[in-house]
């Protein structure tokens, strides 16, 4: 299932602030509400975030009124200043606009042809990321083996990318393969994305989850209950993972208790010319922490801390897992290398 698609000028996407409960679709027609969507949360998901970037500048071309190229090139510009003012850390969507941007400057002096383009190109991205996920998901599918308890945080399944999934496109490889794999799912606070989108990916594809708090990883580490983590990424740098809030945790304990911990990405995520020092981490509002499920839960005026990732050093890390291969511990170093990829 397509999470996000083009239809003849409109992108249509799931709301996933409404899930698991309500399965409503949004139809996005203009540049101010595709910034609201991926502000909310409506859309979410790295991969994902980097579509919905692309079909932004798609939306501009389709529905310009620009008179020439020189002018398109403007607004689309400025689009793609909007849309990187969204949301600061997850790195695929900065690479969707400054790929299509980079391309598109190739069209001067046609503009038809640079709508098109434009569009077109955006459709490409989509398709290599629903691609890229169906390769990474083999390549990590000969991680796991027949039996194996797999631990996820967060959702890094067909709704936080264009199509199959990262972390949860390895485990759905891994049963594809007639593989009996269980799987323990996180439920991510303070927005529950395992709970709510995780849990329900798995249920609904009838692959055996257990949902469990996010200070329960100690306890079934320590029972022995897991065999190993694959999450996914928002962005990979010269000597760290950035991941949903609590990676960090999840990869320590771990390393404690000898489980082999993978990351799961596509290259759209790596950002090798960073290092971890050299990203901002997007902090969100308060309201995030102090209420839950729409009910206020602390003090009123507490002090709270709401920052929306954390950074993994990459010495916790087993594996990597993108489209092309798997990245083994020896391969880390290479990554400030310019030979990395």
């Amino acid at each position: 299932m397509r999470t996000i698609e083009w239809r003849n000028g409109a992108v249509f996407t799931l709301d996933q602030t409404k899930l698991p409960l309500e399965t409503v679709t949004l139809e996005i027609t203009t540049i101010d509400q595709m910034a609201e969507a991926i502000r909310s949360l409506r859309i979410r998901g790295a991969p994902l975030l980097g579509a919905a970037a692309a079909f932004a500048l798609a939306l501009k071309a389709y529905h310009a009124q620009a008179a020439s190229s020189t002018a398109l090139l403007s607004e689309l510009e400025h689009t793609a200043k909007v849309i990187r003012s969204t949301r600061p850390t997850a790195v695929n969507l900065f690479w969707a606009v400054d790929r299509i941007l980079s391309k598109a400057q190739d069209f001067s002096g046609n503009i038809d042809a640079l709508k098109a383009f434009v569009v077109q190109e955006a459709q490409r991205i989509a398709d290599e990321d629903a691609e890229a996920n169906r390769a990474i998901g083999k390549n990590g599918a000969e991680l796991i083996k027949d039996g194996d308890v797999v631990l996820t945080h967060c959702n890094a399944g067909e709704l936080a990318t264009v199509e199959y999934g990262t972390a949860l496109g390895v485990i759905r490889a891994a049963v594809g393969q007639g593989k009996k794999i269980k799987v323990i799912a996180t439920e991510t606070r303070p927005l529950l994305q395992g709970a709510r989108l995780t849990a329900y990916e798995l249920k609904r594809d009838g692959i055996p989850v257990t949902l469990i708090t996010d200070n329960m990883v100690g306890y079934v580490m320590h029972k022995g209950l897991v065999d190993c983590v694959v999450v996914g990424a928002d962005r990979i740098v010269q000597d760290a993972v950035f991941n949903k809030i609590g990676t960090f945790t999840v990869a320590v304990l771990a390393k404690e208790h000898d489980v082999p911990f993978y990351v799961a990405a596509p290259k759209s995520t790596f950002d090798l010319q960073h290092k971890a020092a050299d990203i901002v981490i997007e902090e969100r509002n308060p309201l995030e922490v102090t209420s839950f499920g729409g009910r206020q839960v602390a003090a009123n005026g507490v002090s709270v801390l709401n920052p929306a990732f954390d950074a993994t050093p990459l010495k916790y890390v087993s594996a990597i897992i993108c489209e092309s291969r798997v990245y083994s511990k020896k391969d880390f170093a290479k990554f400030k290398t310019k030979d990395a990829m």
